[in-house]
């Protein structure tokens, strides 16, 4: 068997340990080879755990590792935007199918890096967590409504909405939301982005204007905003998992790709720390604007 360099420690205080690094990154090769075998012409077996496509070329492990970098970079310097960036750079690469499983634990990773770096999660926690449990059942309720709406014509307006409030917001400071008034809209809120998220994937609507309104610092905002993502993703990752889609590759290959993300997330949070708070929220509207074009070249593309 080659030997293979062990993956370093991504987390300091803990010292590297090669033998463990060395076993993690021999079972990334392992899946790799699996996966190959699996989808490779005239070989029999099982065919529904395939991920990937007939053969995985470098320059596919490439694409893969590129579209996680360019993905944590976006998601550091924004503190959202990690799926939204990598999905169409995997999508070309390998197909969306196999591309939506590969996304969940590098989206959670790169969440939980800016949510270490922001601070204040006890208190974003207390302050709003009747939105955070709202949204839950408005994720439940979105994808049953999901059979009975055309998802990505539902996409398609959720776009349209998204760049039109992005231009206008861009234009003048916006409207600011009182804290008394906050509170009891929270639920309301938390709830009806989980109702747009289980019908057309968008985590950002309406919960993203709904804290900008706030006029919450850049840490706090990326706080709260990284709560109600992970929240998602991690009910997505139930969901995937029962299709049979997250599978041990698909696992295994994601664990692979913290390498990029930890290193774009961090780049990205060093840019985003050189920016004041207008600057700041004047490049999380552009980036809503590009979320907005997305959806609606999906629908545009079906």
């Amino acid at each position: 068997m080659p030997k293979y360099v062990g993956i370093p420690t991504l987390f300091p205080g803990y010292g590297p340990n090669p033998a463990v690094s060395q076993a993690i990154t021999g079972r990334i090769v392992i899946a790799l080879r699996r996966i190959r075998r699996q989808t490779a012409p005239g070989v029999s077996g099982p065919t529904h755990r395939t991920i990937m496509p007939a053969d995985m070329p470098l320059e596919t492990i490439a694409i893969i590792a590129c579209a996680y970098f360019i993905a944590a970079f976006v998601k550091g310097a924004t503190g959202l935007g990690f799926s939204t960036s990598a999905l169409p750079v995997l999508a070309l690469g390998i197909g969306l199918k196999a591309a939506m499983p590969l996304v969940i634990i590098p989206s959670l990773a790169s969440n939980l890096i800016v949510m270490i770096g922001a601070g204040h999660f006890r208190e974003t926690v207390t302050r709003f967590w009747p939105m955070f449990i709202a949204t839950l059942p408005g994720l439940v309720l979105g994808l049953f409504l999901l059979d009975l709406v055309d998802g990505l014509l539902a996409g398609a307006v959720l776009g349209a909405v998204l760049m039109i409030y992005g231009a206008i917001s861009l234009r003048r400071a916006g409207a600011v939301l009182p804290g008394r008034m906050a509170r009891p809209l929270a639920p309301v809120i938390g709830f009806a982005t989980g109702i747009i998220n289980g019908i057309t994937g968008s985590q950002v609507m309406p919960v993203l204007p709904f804290l900008l309104a706030m006029r919450l610092d850049p840490k706090r905002f990326i706080q709260a905003i990284n709560i109600s993502f992970s929240l998602s993703s991690l009910v997505m990752a139930v969901g995937l998992t029962h299709l049979g889609l997250m599978t041990q590759e698909s696992v295994w290959i994601s664990l692979f790709g913290l390498v990029p993300v930890y290193a774009g997330t961090k780049l990205g949070s060093l840019v985003r720390a050189r920016l004041d708070a207008e600057t700041f929220r004047k490049l999380v509207l552009v980036m809503l604007m590009i979320f907005g074009v997305i959806l609606m070249g999906k629908a545009g593309l079906a």
